[in-house]
């Protein structure tokens, strides 16, 4: 006799293969429709092929400028910085002090450096050759968008010309609003890969000339700050060794041709009276002494300037862009295929809703 549990163990058996039966046919009948309604489905592949195309041949292409970086910075320079810090030292000089702004462009910094208002601005109002004419990138900017006709009835503002300066209130407004409308819909900043310091810029818009200029003149713009932010202060220091390189030298000169003077004027000193010689000796003392700190200056000049050189970090571009440049336009046939691919899957799947709900409304499992 068949133990409870050994029923139990067939009735959930006939059960799944009742449930699996069902399955099938639903799937079957599911297919079977599908198959039913295949013109509706190609009518719909086609439409959505042919609208595809249609957008793609009246949609404006856009233009993708892509320039990539990385800083480059000389690590070397430790024991000729540590050397230019001593001699400095007994002039009171800070060389040590050098490039002491690294923490701004280290990490993700350099990404939100490029992309501030001023570095923003400053691109946009710089001066470069377009089309055979120098002009500012923002007026070419203007002129690509078709805001002049957007501005024929406002009297202030069709006929602006912007200036390289910052503080007109209405030039201002309107960098803020472009600034605004570039990092929107424009300009993308990042990196490559987060494994490695490289650095990608892209610009894209509907102008293949603004937007390769844009990002070369965005990195030559932040390469110059970021130079001049990096060696600002051994360039003081410099230009405090050159200033008293210069003033120890004209002392020196002047203490030779005051021991000349003193000299032309008693050219035979009678040595019983010794108070004739002291012009002469202070003076020549005052060689002496001005003879070894201009030493020590012209030494740590040179020290200087070899510090300088070696700190000196760069922006060091990768790849440029390089008309013609990658555009978002696609071909009629790939217009096409992605078009009506969309229109199949949404057609099939208003089938299938239908079907599941004749289903549901009928009652009927198969």
């Amino acid at each position: 006799m068949k133990t409870e549990n050994e029923n139990q163990g067939i009735s959930q058996r006939q059960i799944d293969q009742i449930s699996l039966q069902e399955l099938i046919m639903k799937i079957n009948g599911l297919i079977r429709f599908l198959i039913g309604r295949w013109i509706i489905i190609l009518i719909v592949v086609i439409i959505g092929g042919a609208s595809a195309v249609v957008y793609s041949m009246v949609k404006e292409t856009n233009y993708i400028a892509r320039l990539s970086f990385v800083l480059e910075e000389q690590s070397g320079s430790g024991s000729s910085l540590g050397a230019a810090a001593n001699i400095a030292a007994q002039f009171g000089l800070n060389v040590g002090g050098l490039g002491g702004s690294g923490g701004f462009f280290q990490g993700d910094n350099i990404v939100e450096f490029l992309r501030s208002r001023s570095m923003i601005d400053k691109t946009l109002l710089s001066e470069v050759e377009i089309g055979g004419k120098k002009e500012f990138l923002v007026s070419h900017y203007v002129e690509y968008n078709g805001f002049r006709e957007k501005w024929a009835d406002k009297p202030y503002l069709k006929n602006i010309q912007f200036k390289d300066t910052i503080g007109i209130y209405l030039q201002d407004s309107l960098m803020a609003e472009f600034y605004k409308s570039i990092l929107k819909h424009n300009l993308v900043i990042g990196k490559l890969d987060k494994k490695y310091n490289i650095f990608s810029v892209e610009m894209e818009t509907r102008d293949e000339v603004f937007s390769k200029a844009f990002v070369e003149t965005l990195i030559a713009n932040a390469t110059d700050f970021y130079v001049q932010t990096k060696t600002r202060k051994a360039q003081e220091n410099l230009a405090v060794l050159t200033r008293q390189v210069d003033s120890v030298r004209q002392e020196l000169n002047d203490a030779i041709s005051g021991v000349a003077a003193a000299t032309d004027a008693n050219p035979n000193p009678n040595r019983a009276l010794q108070r004739l010689r002291v012009g002469s000796q202070r003076r020549t003392i005052d060689v002496q002494a001005n003879t070894a700190i201009l030493t020590e200056l012209v030494k740590n000049q040179e020290i200087a300037k070899i510090t300088l050189r070696n700190e000196k970090p760069i922006i060091q571009v990768l790849d440029k862009p390089i008309l013609p440049l990658e555009n978002d336009k696609l071909g009629k046939a790939k217009s096409f295929l992605i078009g009506g691919a969309v229109g199949g899957v949404l057609a099939c799947l208003v089938v299938v809703f239908r079907y599941i709900y004749r289903q549901i409304m009928s009652g009927d499992p198969a």
